[in-house]
Order: C-alpha cells, then sequence, then structure tokens
C-alpha cells in the first residue's frame, strides 16, 4: 500500500533548533524571571520604610563600561569566526576573557566600597538586595567567563569556524544577555536607590 502524505500549501515548516540552544534560551529565561521577581521584591520592600539609603559605589560606572566594551570585543570575535579568521578569534576571545575577570574584580572592589560605607549585608533590606543583586550576577559572569575560556580553547583546536558556529553563537548570546542584564541591574538601581 502506497502512503501518500498531503502538505497544506502555506503551512509552516516546524523550528527546528539545536538542543543546546533551546536549552540555553530556557537558562535565560529562568534568570529573566528570577531577577524580574527580586527587582519586584525590592520596590515592594522599600516602599515599607527601614531603607537605608546610601550613594552606589563609583566603581558601578567602571565596571559597566567594562561589559560594554566585552560585548563589542566578543562580536569582533563572532565576525572573525563567521569569516575563518581565526587569530582575531583567538585575540576577540582572550580581550573578552579578560574584561570578564575584570568585571568581576570591579565588583569585589564595589562590595570593598560598600563595606568602607558601613553597608553590609545584614542589617540593612537596601544593601541586602544590592548584595544579592550583583553576588547572583557575578555567579553568572563566572559561568559566561568560563563558557568564553571553552570557546577560546577550542579555536586553538580550530573548532570554531565558519561552518561550526553553534558554540560561539551560544557563548555570544549568553554573554550579551548578560551584559545586558547588568545594565539593567545599574540602570534599575541608579532610577530606585
Amino acid at each position: 500500500m502506497e502512503e501518500k502524505f498531503a502538505y497544506i500549501e502555506g503551512a509552516e515548516q516546524p523550528i527546528s533548533m539545536h538542543p543546546k540552544k533551546f536549552a540555553l534560551w530556557l537558562f535565560i529565561v529562568t534568570v529573566v524571571m528570577i531577577f524580574a521577581s527580586l527587582t519586584s521584591a525590592y520596590i515592594v520592600r522599600q516602599a515599607e520604610g527601614n531603607w537605608l539609603e546610601f550613594q552606589l559605589p563609583d566603581i558601578f560606572y567602571y565596571t559597566s563600561g567594562i561589559i560594554i566594551l566585552s560585548s563589542i570585543t566578543l562580536h569582533f570575535a563572532y565576525v572573525s569566526a563567521k569569516k575563518d579568521e581565526l587569530s582575531k578569534v583567538r585575540l576577540g576571545m582572550i580581550l573578552t576573557s579578560v574584561l570578564g575577570l575584570a568585571f568581576l574584580v570591579g565588583q569585589w572592589y564595589s562590595w570593598v566600597a560598600l563595606v568602607d560605607r558601613d553597608v553590609f549585608f545584614v542589617g540593612n533590606p537596601a544593601g541586602s538586595f544590592l548584595y544579592v543583586f550583583t553576588g547572583l550576577h557575578a555567579l553568572h559572569l563566572i559561568s559566561g567567563v568560563i563558557f568564553l575560556i571553552i570557546v577560546l580553547i577550542s579555536s586553538f583546536r580550530y573548532k570554531v569556524h565558519s561552518k561550526n558556529m553553534d558554540t560561539m553563537e551560544m557563548c555570544v548570546t549568553y554573554w550579551h544577555f548578560l551584559g545586558g542584564l547588568w545594565l539593567y541591574l545599574f540602570m534599575f538601581l541608579l532610577l530606585n536607590h
């Protein structure tokens, strides 16, 4: 018996996505939900009172510049990978990794600045939220730096090139997300502090 398949004209083909990319997007959605709930809780708690006002550390401006610059260097690496310019890919990945580490060091110094201003994790809800925001973001950024290093090592093994962009694309997506998340948090804190 001969099977016949009918195709409906104009019907869309199913969207296919690499399973790891799909998992990354699910993870990103989860992180967005976590930070959305935390920022909502910040606003609700701030309205209740007992909220110590303090100036945000100036180093947040520098770390924001660093994260923007790291997105630019990663985009340079991505474009270079699409053109099979491996030496530029490696340079871009090295620069992005160094900038990612510089961001983390900057976040550590922001905590030092907070302690110098007598803002601690306990005793002040405003300070507690700030430590949670920056600490959770730093935790995710550590995973991002690890991802950058994995892609860098892959580029030295000739596994990152125009015909094999999945890992690079996932790394770029995650890193740009982390950069955007930091800028959102910083603007949120500036506007609601």
